[in-house]
């Protein structure tokens, strides 16, 4: 199965979901959406020149049966190189785009829910330069109060990947992940998310930790530290990625 047909299959169910949710509801005070898009850029000069854009669109759906969640994020990184010969070239370091989506169909119990979620990551100078995944499960809400949430996850699911040389992989999955909101103050909230993918020769893991900072009413800063790891990379390869971020959010 082709990596974007892995993707494209979530994508539709998750469409599917919110437009059978919509069109079975006449009452709108179920409905709404919550979208944050967020932007950070650092360009340096003098000894070292270079520029790295990092940006992320998430909008969460809430409907009366259905909780849906779209995210689309991009990094890139360009760094000014000095060859042999002593020319200067602008060169990319870091190149990674991703996609995904999640349908989540609500269960009698509050916090409870069934979702199918479907992934699709390019990454230029990772792993893998492309990984597709498609999964179901299920999850539950730990711990709620005013401000403050865990969250967890798990089901298996099927991955296809491409490893930088052309040779590609797939194989089943099963993934688990948390996701911890903390209200710091009425203009402060701490988030920590994490999730861990195990294939069939791969483990792979990722998480954040970040502090929001509320600017007005729809306008927020964002400090972050994100870490990427794969247990089984080409040897050219660190196990490795992390990234620091400063990023204004804007939510509408």
């Amino acid at each position: 199965m082709k990596a974007y047909s892995l993707a494209a299959l979530a994508f539709a169910i998750a469409h599917g979901a919110a437009f059978a949710s919509t069109s079975t509801e006449h009452d709108t005070e179920h409905r709404g959406w919550n979208t944050s898009a967020e932007l950070g850029a650092i360009a340096t000069s003098g000894n070292t020149v270079g520029t790295s854009v990092t940006g992320k669109i998430d909008a969460k759906q809430e409907l009366t049966n259905w909780s849906n969640e779209y995210v689309l994020d991009g990094y890139f990184k360009d760094e000014e190189v000095t060859h042999d010969n002593g020319v200067k070239e602008r060169e990319r370091s870091a190149q990674r785009f991703s996609v995904s989506a999640k349908a989540g169909f609500k269960l009698l119990e509050d916090g409870d829910k069934l979702f199918v979620l479907g992934t699709h990551v390019d990454d230029k100078f990772g792993a893998y330069t492309r990984y597709s995944t498609v999964g179901v499960g299920y999850g539950t809400r730990l711990y709620q109060q005013t401000g403050n949430a865990v969250d967890v996850e798990i089901g298996p699911g099927y991955f296809s990947g491409e490893r930088p040389a052309g040779d590609t992989e797939n194989g089943p999955t099963i993934r688990g992940a948390a996701n911890v909101k903390w209200k710091l103050s009425d203009t402060a909230t701490l988030t920590q998310t994490a999730s861990v993918e195990r294939g069939t020769s791969n483990i792979h893991s990722q998480a954040e930790t970040a502090l929001r900072t509320k600017i007005n009413s729809t306008m927020q800063m964002k400090a972050a530290f994100s870490i990427r790891n794969d247990t089984d990379v080409p040897a050219d390869k660190k196990n490795t990625d992390s990234q620091t971020s400063v990023t204004l959010v804007y939510s509408f």
